[in-house]
């Protein structure tokens, strides 16, 4: 086997619109999956703000936005990948977007391609779609509605990538077709998929929980049971597959 792949789903339970709080249970978290043996760490959608559409214009990011810099030193110093979520603004128009940041300081960015109800209003969709370096792979990043499209998930695939990078927000009356969605995604296209949710309420809403991490073959290497703030990692070597999930007390 010449693959070599660790990947992390953080399932986070943010603080509405406090980003310095945000940032700092984020950097908590990174640090737990690089001791877990992590080198990819996808975030929830909005996982810098929360999904708190009211503040998003206020909240927005830009590109090289300096309060991404706690982060982009840790990806450094660890030698990791994060995928974190913020509302972005590119020119006049505000996107839901997935700043992808590398140990070697770049700062890449994934904007939602497929709206969800009620965000039309609010944001524009996107097309900035970036390959990420997962390891000695490459994955595609989708944020929430982008992985309700089965075109979205074929399009990554046309791509050869091995990794589907899932940041979301999903309801419990959404997380059983959702994670049904994904599975078949791991099959038909046989890639490894990575689902972050949050592990709390974020903007008036209930999250389902239960981040997961499924083979190219569909199995569950790894979720969170429920509810609460916590790791699912998968480590791909020579000997294949080890992963377990980790809960974290809230801070």
């Amino acid at each position: 086997m010449t693959r070599r792949r660790a990947l992390a789903a953080a399932q986070t339970i943010p603080h509405r619109g406090d980003i310095d709080a945000n940032v700092a249970e984020h950097c908590r978290f990174v640090r737990a999956a690089a001791e877990a043996g992590a080198g990819t760490v996808v975030f929830p959608e909005l996982s810098l703000t929360g999904y708190e559409l009211d503040l998003a214009s206020e909240l927005a990011f830009s590109e090289d936005d300096p309060r991404l810099a706690p982060l982009i030193q840790l990806a450094s110093t660890r030698r990791m990948t994060l995928i974190v979520g913020a509302p972005v603004r590119l020119g006049t128009r505000l996107h839901i977007g997935a700043f992808i940041l590398s140990p070697d300081h770049s700062v890449g960015l994934y904007t939602k391609r497929h709206l969800g109800a009620g965000e039309e209003a609010l944001v524009h969709p996107g097309s900035r779609d970036p390959v990420v370096a997962v390891g000695s792979t490459t994955g595609a990043v989708a944020v929430c509605a982008d992985a309700n499209r089965p075109s979205h998930a074929r399009k990554a695939a046309d791509r050869g990538v091995g990794s589907y990078l899932v940041s979301t927000f999903v309801t419990p009356s959404e997380l059983t077709k959702k994670t049904a969605n994904l599975r078949i995604y791991a099959i038909r296209h046989a890639m490894t998929v990575v689902f972050a949710n949050y592990g709390g309420p974020s903007g008036g809403l209930p999250s389902g929980g239960r981040s997961a991490i499924w083979s190219e073959e569909g199995e569950v290497l790894a979720q969170m049971e429920g509810l609460g703030a916590g790791l699912v990692v998968a480590v791909e070597d020579d000997a294949g597959w080890r992963a377990g999930s980790i809960a974290l007390s809230d801070a």
